[in-house]
């Protein structure tokens, strides 16, 4: 009887400490009132500085150095818009088709190179596989603005620059891109299931075609998203190597800015119209960015 007993109190012991222990970990992973005081607060710096363009953006130049500043919308957005589609030295509407075809290739072609090379070095052995790998990240290790006048150079013999390709061809595929899937692949692509493709008869490119790339495709959708974000912002190398006459968006908001007076209400309407292919991006896929870092996160 007295065993019995025992045995029946480690029973209840063990169950109070697994209930316990489950809610202790519960309470773990609850928001105590900090975190949301602190997430409020950084959703409300991260968003303020797109809410001022906006606001500005409705305004004219007299308000803009007001104190206190105006936290409102003004009545004059459509006129600011029209303003920046009709200035001349701007050429805003080629600037957003040019910036849009020109992100699109960029992303597009990162994607489908980055993935079939980092499926090749994460699963096909073949010889100098490590130091191809090693030379691909030492690339990342070269800041851009140091391939500037060499890519220049190229661009001048070639005659290509003035010309849409010449921002599009030399970002084609990225080191940061090839990694980013090699190491995706080699985490989320057993080796059996590739062995069963080649049992089946499948060539190389349609296991990867075929088995490999839906695997990918958490990846390839994060990888394409901040390519075209980074494409779409990239101001340096468009400044460089194209021309007032066939600008992209973020070459054509320095058009806007005048040599002698700043229209502040001219360049935020721009700028607001440049943000908002940004914005659709993220909503449209903002489940693809989350889901695949945080399918990444998981499997890391």
């Amino acid at each position: 009887m007295t065993l019995l007993s025992g045995r029946f109190a480690q029973r209840r012991n063990g169950r109070h400490l697994t209930r316990r222990a489950v809610e202790g970990s519960a309470r773990l992973w609850q928001a105590s009132p900090l975190t949301y005081v602190t997430l409020v607060f950084a959703i409300a710096l991260s968003a303020f500085p797109l809410y001022w363009m906006f606001v500005v953006a409705t305004r004219t130049n007299e308000v803009v150095g007001s104190v206190p500043p105006p936290l409102l919308a003004g009545q004059h957005l459509g006129e600011n818009v029209g303003r920046v589609f009709s200035t001349e030295d701007a050429h805003f509407a080629k600037a957003l088709v040019n910036s849009m075809i020109a992100s699109l290739a960029v992303a597009i072609s990162v994607v489908f190179f980055s993935s079939l090379a980092g499926f090749a070095f994460a699963k096909l052995r073949f010889r100098g596989r490590s130091a191809l790998l090693l030379i691909i990240v030492a690339t990342m290790m070269v800041p851009v603005q140091m391939g500037i006048i060499p890519l220049y150079m190229v661009m001048v013999k070639i005659h290509w620059t003035g010309h849409l390709q010449a921002v599009i061809v030399p970002f084609l595929v990225t080191g940061f891109g090839v990694f980013m899937m090699r190491q995706y692949a080699e985490q989320a692509i057993p080796d059996e299931l590739i062995e069963a493709a080649r049992v089946d008869g499948a060539s190389t490119f349609r296991i990867f075609w075929s088995v490999v790339f839906p695997a990918l495709r958490p990846a390839a959708a994060v990888l394409g998203l901040f390519q075209f974000m980074q494409t779409w912002n990239e101001f340096m190398w468009n400044f460089a190597v194209l021309t007032p006459d066939n600008p992209t968006v973020q070459y054509a908001l320095s058009q806007l800015n005048g040599a002698h007076y700043t229209d502040y209400t001219l360049v935020f309407a721009g700028t607001a119209v440049a943000t908002v292919p940004l914005l659709i991006v993220f909503i449209v896929f903002g489940r693809q960015i989350i889901g695949g870092i945080m399918e990444g996160a998981v499997k890391a």
